[in-house]
């Protein structure tokens, strides 16, 4: 299944975010795409509290991963320094695989080779300002209005 929306403002790619996370499960990857900026964090931050998290999320840029716990925890995971197989086993990313987490991973295009099958894929494009065209990739059973 692929979907497309557009957001105007980051309230409303919030608001998508809580939409997606609301439906989501335990060993669920999402693999954002976009570039700088392209609102892949602001969009976990509605994927958490879709999720009935209420911590502060914020960009795993310099921890590589941020964890926020809950009945179904949230792993936020920044591959823009991974490389390949070599740098993503010394984050530990593959001690989270779970079904009690899901894991959201920013600059997921660098470890595409690395991700296993069945991951949700979330295409941020710019379309103006604010703006965002949003690509939502993967199985059907999403309801999203």
């Amino acid at each position: 299944m692929t979907r497309k929306f557009l957001t105007s403002s980051p309230e409303e790619t919030v608001e998508l975010g809580k939409k997606i996370g609301s439906q989501l499960r335990g060993g669920d990857i999402i693999a954002f795409r976009g570039g700088l900026g392209a609102g892949k964090t602001t969009m976990t931050r509605g994927i958490a509290l879709g999720m009935g998290l209420k911590d502060e999320v914020s960009s795993p840029t310099f921890a590589l991963v941020n964890e926020y716990r809950g009945k179904l925890s949230l792993c936020h995971f920044d591959m823009y320094r991974v490389t390949g197989a070599l740098d993503l086993e010394s984050t530990g990313f593959f001690d989270y695989l779970s079904d009690d987490c899901v894991i959201a991973v920013e600059w997921s295009e660098n470890i595409a080779d690395e991700l296993p099958d069945g991951c949700i894929i979330i295409e941020f494009s710019e379309v103006k300002g604010d703006s965002r065209e949003i690509t939502l990739i993967g199985d059907d059973r999403f309801d999203i209005r």
